[in-house]
């Protein structure tokens, strides 16, 4: 079967500055992405439709034709809609209870078949973290089915079922507290938690992430491949390749791929006058109001933050962000940009370049002819 996860245009703009860099079924939500669940519950040949043209080198998309089956890439799917969109004939469009299209089969349709089944929907960047902790529950059922785990080291403590804590291949535990009577703990392939670490599930560890000695992470949180960290965590969701390595907070936040937050930083997830929080909407270039209570920190692909960094409630970095200095930088800063609380000026496109390669490199990667062409137009158009 040929698939392609498209892009709603309007849904990819609400996500960013997280889509300025992937489609949005390519956001990592519980355990794999949002495609990768498709994928895993739909198998096929599958390809993209992304919202803007610069990302077409890097997830490109395949042939049209009257048997293509179309799947939005915002909508998370499940065994049961897996299913029903794969009953869907020519012409045929799946429509949830609140009208989204959600599934179609070829370029045109005529015939909508209703659904009332409860869909999720990844639309706000907020809706990344709030899905999480219902996300990493669900994966860890399916990437567990019939399998074994590792076993686990007697120099840990287990609080709750052990059955709910799997370890993958290669990966190490010693003298750490898992907690799971509130929801399953994953560790993924080569990962790491050192001594004292305390975790509460749902937790999801993919491959190669490690977590440091002394760490404390609450429910919901995701540390995506080759992440490292450490402090206080509370419902985040880590992307891939970026690092907290250090003392300090993060909650209620989304942090893209190849960032890095510098040790004693932390950032605020409630305001002090316990009023919903504005969170910088980029279609609109304003602050949108919201019903949330908790939000932290959203950071865009390549940010960085120096030692001691403090971030208000709600703040938006861009993609290559570097944010550095004593004080509060102000809740959204334009991708591109460093500086502190004195100003912010445009990072030279040489010196950006130079700071990805040195990082990706610590991590024996490299960036891509494609992956240039797609930074060098999105550092054009911003």
């Amino acid at each position: 079967m040929n698939i392609i996860i498209y892009d709603e245009h309007a849904v990819w703009a609400d996500l960013l500055p997280i889509t300025f860099t992937r489609p949005v079924g390519a956001i990592r939500l519980g355990i794999d992405t949002i495609a990768e669940k498709w994928q895993a519950l739909l198998p096929g040949e599958y390809s993209w439709k992304a919202a803007e043209s610069y990302l077409d080198e890097l997830f490109p998309t395949g042939i049209c034709d009257d048997d293509t089956l179309y799947v939005s890439g915002c909508v998370v799917p499940d065994a049961g809609l897996a299913s029903r969109v794969a009953d869907l004939g020519r012409g045929e469009a799946l429509v949830d209870a609140r009208g989204r299209v959600v599934a179609h089969r070829g370029c045109d349709y005529s015939v909508r078949v209703e659904s009332y089944t409860e869909v999720t929907a990844v639309e706000q960047l907020y809706d990344i973290f709030m899905f999480n902790a219902a996300q990493i529950a669900a994966d860890f059922s399916r990437f567990t089915a019939g399998r074994v785990s590792q076993p686990l080291s007697d120099t840990n403590t287990v609080i709750g079922d052990q059955s709910l804590i799997f370890v993958e291949d290669g990966a190490r535990v010693e003298g750490a507290f898992l907690n799971t009577s509130h929801g399953p703990i994953y560790i993924g392939r080569d990962a790491e938690v050192m001594e004292g670490s305390m975790l509460r599930g749902p937790i999801a560890l993919c491959e190669h992430a490690t977590v440091n000695m002394g760490t404390k992470i609450y429910p919901g949180t995701t540390i995506g491949p080759y992440c490292k960290v450490g402090g206080e965590i509370n419902n985040v969701v880590f992307q891939g390749y970026s690092n907290k390595a250090h003392d300090g907070f993060l909650g209620n936040a989304v942090i893209g791929e190849w960032c890095n937050i510098g040790a004693g930083s932390v950032a605020s997830n409630l305001k002090n006058d316990y009023t919903p929080i504005r969170l910088w909407n980029y279609p609109t270039r304003r602050f949108a109001r919201t019903s949330l209570q908790f939000c932290g920190l959203i950071m865009g692909d390549h940010s960085k933050a120096g030692i001691n960094t403090m971030f208000n409630t709600a703040t938006v970095l861009g993609v290559g962000v570097n944010v550095h200095g004593a004080g509060f930088p102000r809740n959204f800063v334009e991708s591109f940009s460093e500086g502190s609380t004195s100003g912010f000026t445009r990072v030279p496109e040489k010196k950006f370049f130079d700071i990805a390669e040195r990082m990706m490199s610590r991590r024996g990667r490299a960036l891509t002819p494609a992956d240039r062409r797609m930074l060098t137009t999105l550092y054009a158009g911003n």
